[in-house]
C-alpha cells in the first residue's frame, strides 16, 4: 500500500456521538469532556449542531457548551448549520468551521431535513455566501454515499452533481458519509476512482460507520487513494436518529491504535483519548470501539 505518512483526524463525537443519545447529556459534562478533547493533540472538534431543538433536542444547549469551553488555539472548533437562523446562533458564539448537511439520498434527505435535494441546496449556498462573509471555512457533509436505509445503493454519478455543486457555492471540504455503515473495501475504491477523476483528493474527508466492522478496511482502502482526512468518534459514539440501524461512527480510539502502529502521524495523544473515552462512558449507552472493550476486560 502507498499511503501519507501523516493524517488529520475529525473528532465528531460532541456533536454526531451524541446527536443519537436516547438521554441528554448534561451541559457541564459535554463542556468538560470537550475541553479535554481539546487537550489530546486533536486539531479539530465538532462540538454540537445549531439546529432547532425540536429536531435534535440533545444538542439543544448548543450555545451554552460554545460558550463556555476553554478554545484552544490549536483547535477548530465546528458546528453543524441547518439554515441562516443556525448560523446567526453560530456566529454569536464564533463558530470556527460551519458545516452543511445534505444526503445523496431524495427520501434521506427529505426524512433527515424535511426537504428535498433540489430545495436544501439553495439554504446551504446561502448558508456558505454568509459564512464566507464572515470569515469562516465551510465544511460540507453528504451523506448516504455509499448506501441509504429507504432507497439502497446510490447512484455515484448524484454524488459527484452534489459534491459539484457544494464545491461550486464555496465549501472548502467534502466529507463523504457511509451513514448506514454498508460500505466495503471493493465499494469504497470505486467509488474514489470516480470521484477523483472530478475533484482533488484534499478537498476529501472520509466518514465511515462502523455498523458492519468494515471502517477500518475502508479507511485502508481510502489512504490507499491518497485522502489523508478522516471523522471518527471517540468511542464509536454515534449513530443516525433518521437512519434505522446505524450504529456508532468510526471510534477514534480504533483508527488511532491502526493507524499509530503504521507509523501515520496523527499528532492526538491515544492515552489522552482513551481517558476522554472513559469520562464520557459515564453519561452514554453506546460505547462500541475494541479500545474501550479490551480496557473493560483488562479493570
Amino acid at each position: 500500500m502507498d499511503f501519507s505518512n501523516k493524517v488529520s483526524i475529525k473528532e465528531v463525537g460532541p456533536r454526531d456521538g451524541l446527536q443519537n443519545e436516547s438521554e441528554m447529556v448534561p451541559t457541564d459534562a459535554k463542556i468538560e469532556w470537550i475541553n479535554m478533547l481539546s487537550d489530546s493533540g486533536t486539531s479539530y472538534i465538532e462540538i454540537s449542531s445549531f439546529v432547532h431543538p425540536k429536531w435534535i433536542p440533545q444538542l439543544k444547549d448548543a450555545t451554552e457548551v460554545a460558550k463556555k469551553i476553554k478554545r484552544n488555539p490549536n483547535v477548530t472548533y465546528a458546528a453543524l448549520v441547518p439554515n441562516s437562523t443556525g448560523l446567526e446562533r453560530a456566529l454569536e458564539v464564533n463558530i470556527d468551521e460551519v458545516c452543511l448537511f445534505l444526503s445523496a439520498s431524495e427520501t434521506h434527505n427529505k426524512k433527515n431535513i424535511n426537504k428535498s435535494i433540489a430545495d436544501t441546496l439553495p439554504v446551504l449556498e446561502s448558508v456558505s455566501t454568509e459564512s464566507k462573509k464572515a470569515n469562516k471555512t465551510v465544511r460540507g457533509y453528504v451523506s448516504t454515499v455509499f448506501g441509504c436505509p429507504y432507497e439502497g445503493d446510490i447512484d455515484t454519478d448524484k454524488v459527484i452533481s452534489i459534491c459539484d455543486k457544494l464545491l461550486t457555492m464555496g465549501v472548502d471540504e467534502l466529507s463523504l458519509g457511509d451513514t448506514i455503515g454498508v460500505a466495503d473495501p471493493a465499494q469504497v475504491a470505486k467509488v474514489l476512482e470516480e470521484l477523483l477523476r472530478y475533484f482533488p483528493k484534499e478537498k476529501l474527508a472520509m466518514h465511515f460507520h462502523n455498523t458492519r466492522g468494515t471502517a477500518l478496511a475502508n479507511v485502508l482502502v481510502a489512504l490507499d487513494y491518497g485522502i489523508t482526512n478522516f471523522d471518527s468518534a471517540v468511542g464509536g459514539l454515534g449513530g443516525c436518529p433518521y437512519a434505522k440501524g446505524a450504529s456508532g461512527n468510526l471510534a477514534t480510539d480504533d483508527l488511532l491504535y491502526m493507524l499509530h502502529r503504521m507509523g501515520v502521524v496523527t499528532g492526538i495523544n491515544e492515552k489522552n483519548i482513551i481517558e476522554a473515552a472513559l469520562y464520557i462512558e459515564k453519561y452514554v449507552k453506546n460505547l462500541s470501539s475494541n479500545q474501550m472493550k479490551i480496557l473493560k476486560s483488562e479493570r
